[in-house]
């Protein structure tokens, strides 16, 4: 069965960072492109990051481009996001997700940005 397990989020000052894992398993890790949503408290899910099965190739959100980097390593089965210059609005759950069959999703891991 596909899993999808995220870990890394903590409390961070403005300013600082954190980099996130996805232990993905249940599938060919390197054979699908992946993605970093995140959802703050009362909005919709939103995209953050994606990378290519090789990850020769990402694309970051408006919001956080030039801050943020999705990577992968696909000896390891693990997508990573490493955040930078974090801000407050950056605070939010953050999922990892394969868009394999009709998708799946990881538990979540929560990231909050506060002084």
């Amino acid at each position: 069965q596909v899993q999808l397990v995220e870990s890394g989020g903590g409390l961070v000052q403005p300013g600082g960072s954190l980099r996130l894992s996805c232990a993905a398993s249940g599938f060919t890790f390197s054979a699908v492109g992946m993605n970093w949503y995140r959802q703050a408290p009362g909005k919709g899910r939103e995209f953050v990051a994606a990378i290519t099965r090789a990850g020769d190739s990402t694309i970051e959100s408006d919001s956080v481009k030039g801050r943020f980097t999705i990577s992968r390593d696909n000896a390891k089965n693990t997508l990573y996001l490493q955040m930078n210059s974090l801000k407050p609005e950056d605070t939010g759950i953050y999922y990892c997700n394969a868009p394999v069959d009709a998708g799946y999703w990881g538990q979540g891991t929560q990231v909050t940005v506060s002084s």
